[in-house]
């Protein structure tokens, strides 16, 4: 394939699979609503760009959304009982040839106080006591740590191995939360103490080391979240004639780019970092993988009637999944609300009973209810709807379900929903990237895989009211791509937005990308 049907390949492929993706998936299903330490946020798949990396993939997955810093005295632990996983589908039969499984173990560390004139030894009430510092953790009176372990094949049916340190690790570390500049210091300090649990891994059936970080982020996403739920209380429009422009030159009434409309902008989440060597992960496939995280509970939980810390409940059976994100808002936005748990509990080989929700997607027709009369008022129109009006939308179903060739196809095509990244796309430097992505004529980014800094928001508000149906650039040249006409979309051409900005300037250039996690204190 030559570079220009490659670029007009991809550049359909970012059209249509941003239209999947609308926000993060913070609590996106009435079950998982309930247990939010299963709840993944955010997922990220992309070729490394650290400097020196360029063989390696990052797989990133966010859990427990929504965390104050100040949010003590417990903080944000793993669940104990549950198997987290990251699955790689390397060939495209919707199954997982690789899986990695993160089990987290929670421990008191006992600590006590002398109280009173006999000098009585008794537990204290917090998880920590005093400072804590790179290479000194003596206060600390709470341990989590995990194991990691790789599944070959059907992560229920596979060979499974454990991953170790290269100095032989067999129980990795999870860092405490950040819970304030008294404990540990300023972020630097926060910092140096948390890197000292990134560890270099061994990965059986791997030739080259691995890496892995798990611990407390700041959260990843930008969203205008509350406004955006109540019934979008925003025009929804790129109001300055750039974005940030701050010209007020865009859509009359539009929304202009600030953080203040991020409302996860004072929130931290619980990240799962891996980086994997390309090699061992696209198998026998066309170096083009798909991937999704998990996160799955032991089917039956009785509660311990006299409850201590070492044993709240007893936990048995078969493990059942409960929580599952591929590409982003899927069943936020996407999914309708009888079937989200339906979804959550799903394989991705089993996502053609959800076609419908893509063929006809309520979204655009939820944005023409409250927003046509206001948009023919203020342009003088008199469009019966602002919703694209292509249906069935087959150009959702290629994306929703089957890649594209050239682009994120996989070597076989199998109806499912995930993840896509074509390892063999270089990765493009931190200061060079798009925000849009491929759209932004960035190949490495999103819909090829996703990463940090790509702004899936305004991709997908604009895709999915229609952007799709009018001519794209294409190496210069205006281009329909052939699902639908312009009169199809009639705002297809507006710049629509939440106005939370978004770009890799808001992450570090290094394993794991992600920021520092808020501090708890001073407020």
């Amino acid at each position: 394939m030559n570079n220009k049907t490659l670029f007009t390949t991809t550049i359909l492929g970012v059209a249509i699979a941003a239209s999947t993706a609308f926000a993060s998936s913070h609590r996106e299903a009435p079950n998982i609503a309930r247990l939010p330490t299963l709840d993944s946020t955010d997922f990220y798949l992309f070729n490394s760009y650290e400097l020196g990396r360029e063989d390696y993939v990052t797989i990133i997955a966010n859990y427990i959304p929504l965390q104050d810093a100040y949010g003590g005295p417990n903080y944000f632990a793993m669940d104990p009982a549950a198997v987290y996983a990251l699955h790689i589908d390397s060939d495209g039969d919707a199954v997982e040839d690789v899986t990695f499984e993160f089990r987290f173990n929670n421990e008191i560390a006992g600590v006590t106080l002398p109280v009173g004139p006999d000098a009585i030894n008794v537990s204290v009430p917090l998880k920590h006591v005093g400072g804590i510092a790179a290479g000194n953790n003596a206060t600390l009176n709470y341990n989590e740590t995990y194991s990691l372990a790789v599944v070959s094949g059907a992560q229920r049916s596979g060979s499974s191995a454990a991953v170790t340190g290269v100095n032989g690790e067999t129980a990795f570390v999870k860092p405490y939360a950040y819970v304030g500049e008294k404990t540990f210091g300023s972020t630097a300090d926060y910092e140096a103490y948390a890197n000292q649990y990134i560890y270099d891994i061994s990965i059986p059936n791997c030739s080259a080391p691995g890496r892995v970080f798990v611990g407390q982020r700041k959260d990843s996403f930008t969203v205008n979240l509350g406004e955006t739920f109540d019934l979008v209380n925003y025009v929804p429009v790129e109001g300055d004639s750039a974005p940030g422009a701050g010209d007020g030159g865009g859509f009359p009434g539009g929304i202009t780019q600030s953080i203040n409309n991020d409302d996860l902008n004072d929130k931290n989440t619980n990240t799962i970092a891996l980086e994997v060597p390309k090699s061992c992960l696209v198998g026998n496939g066309n170096g083009v993988i798909g991937a999704w995280t998990t996160a799955s509970l032991p089917q039956a939980r009785i509660l311990n009637p006299n409850a201590v810390a070492s044993k709240p409940e007893v936990n048995g059976g078969a493990l059942v999944q409960v929580s599952r994100l591929g590409s982003p808002l899927v069943n936020e936005l996407v999914i309708g609300i009888d079937d989200k748990d339906r979804f959550s509990s799903a394989h991705p080989s089993a996502d053609g009973q959800f076609a419908t929700y893509v063929t006809h997607p309520t979204l655009p027709v939820i944005l023409d209810i409250l927003f046509r009369d206001a948009v023919n008022a203020t342009l003088g129109t008199n469009f019966e709807t602002i919703a694209p009006t292509n249906y069935p939308r087959t150009d959702l179903v290629a994306a929703f379900l089957t890649g594209f060739a050239g682009v994120n196809q996989q070597a076989t095509v199998t109806a499912s929903e995930m993840l896509r990244l074509n390892t063999a796309i270089p990765a493009t430097p931190a200061d060079l990237q798009s925000n849009f992505g491929v759209a932004g004529n960035d190949l490495a980014g999103f819909p090829n895989g996703r990463r940090p800094g790509d702004d899936v928001v305004d991709i997908a508000l604009r895709v999915v009211m229609g952007a799709l149906c009018h001519d794209i650039p294409v190496n210069g040249q205006p281009t329909n791509l052939g699902f639908c006409e312009p009169a199809d979309a009639n705002v297809g051409t507006a710049p629509f937005t939440d106005g939370a900005p978004l770009d890799s300037s808001f992450f570090n250039t290094s394993f794991p990308y992600l920021l520092a996690p808020l501090a708890g204190s001073p407020q």
